[in-house]
């Protein structure tokens, strides 16, 4: 809980910070709380639904597993519809309803978590058998980053088949099977992702500043990378000083939300951003911590699922601001302006923190250990 509320409290002043200029920008020198008030309100939302999960039973989950699965898809292929239905040309990845909009494939990333959990729990002595045990989670799987491919959002769907194998592995999937469908699924998403224009100008920029090699037209393509570099650059080791970004005043395209950590990397220097680096870290090893303590299958596999998600996001978003990956739109959980991100991250840490504090047993202790422990 304490390191949950130092992020949120660390993304809250951050997200002011580097959303400021941009607010200004957009209400025509009005305000420059525009960002922050949204992100506020949500928080706010996210934290009671964080509490209403710490205090449920999270065992409880398990009876709608099935029900999230299917509801997701359906949100998934509601939102390509809708915009398809409108003529909207931008990609679908917001459903309006009315009262509020939700990016459906946060929600598909936590009812996939739920639902291979309870899938292990309930299938673990067959998930080593490839039909009966490991090939209807791949199938439903394959459905879920089939919906969200067509949004299009690319590097969602393979962060979300990633984080489905890595539990499908932990819950005692045999590695022959894993590693046979990994090579067909990189088969089909390979040429799938190279489909965009956009997506294939950014691996072939990122290639050419791995190796050297570049253009004026490549600079053009890499233009936000290479301000997320320069923010870093500014920063030092100690930073120019909370509030002192010069990237964030329109120089780098969206400071608030992917590139929210290069700003952070500017204000408050090499320790500000190894310091936010150090609390995801944290993060998963108290979740590593807590689903070995923990009885239940199901427990220990959420538990699992929930920090391989929270700690994959955000050092995918590092390793984009730094270079070390071509430019993805993935947020980094808590810090970067989102509402359907931050609420289902906070809903997780609440299962989490629900998990740690129950030392609830099953009535049969069962003597199945995920692989982490051996």
């Amino acid at each position: 809980m304490v390191l949950v509320l130092i992020l949120c409290v660390m993304g809250t002043v951050m997200l002011y910070s580097a959303s400021s200029s941009l607010s200004l920008n957009q209400t025509g020198n009005v305000t420059d709380t525009l960002f922050l008030r949204s992100h506020l309100k949500r928080m706010i939302v996210g934290m009671f639904i964080m509490f209403f999960f710490i205090m449920m039973d999270y065992r409880k989950l398990k009876s709608i597993a099935p029900y999230l699965m299917i509801g997701s898809i359906v949100l998934l292929l509601a939102t390509k519809l809708m915009y398809v239905i409108k003529g909207i040309s931008f990609p679908a990845r917001w459903l309006d309803l009315g009262f509020v909009t939700v990016q459906t494939s946060d929600i598909a990333r936590f009812s996939l978590i739920v639902y291979l959990a309870y899938y292990i729990d309930k299938k673990r002595e067959k998930l080593k058998d490839f039909y009966s045990g490991f090939f209807p989670p791949i199938v439903l799987m394959a459905a879920i980053l089939m919906t969200i491919v067509i949004q299009p959002d690319f590097s969602t769907a393979a962060v979300i088949g990633f984080i489905g194998f890595a539990m499908l592995f932990i819950g005692g999937a045999r590695i022959p099977h894993i590693m046979a469908t990994s090579a067909v699924a990189i088969v089909v998403m390979i040429p799938v992702m190279l489909m965009r224009s956009y997506r294939m100008k950014r691996v072939i920029y990122w290639l050419g500043s791995v190796f050297g090699m570049g253009s004026a037209n490549q600079e053009v393509v890499g233009y936000q990378a290479q301000q997320s570099l320069i923010s870093l650059g500014n920063g030092g080791f100690w930073g120019l000083g909370l509030g002192n970004s010069m990237e964030k005043n329109l120089f780098l395209p969206t400071p608030h939300t992917d590139f929210i950590y290069a700003i952070i990397g500017e204000e408050l220097g090499f320790l500000g951003a190894i310091f936010i680096i150090t609390l995801f870290l944290f993060i998963f090893q108290r979740g590593i911590k807590i689903a070995k303590e923990t009885t239940d299958p199901f427990g220990v596999m959420l538990s699992m699922g929930i920090s391989f998600s929270i700690i994959i996001y955000a050092f995918i978003n590092v390793a984009v601001v730094t270079g070390i990956f071509p430019v993805t739109g993935l947020p980094m959980p808590l810090v970067s302006h989102g509402g359907s991100s931050l609420v289902m991250n906070l809903a997780c840490f609440g299962i989490l923190i629900n998990i740690s504090q129950a030392k609830r047993s099953v009535s049969h202790r069962s003597d199945w250990r995920p692989k982490f422990n051996g």
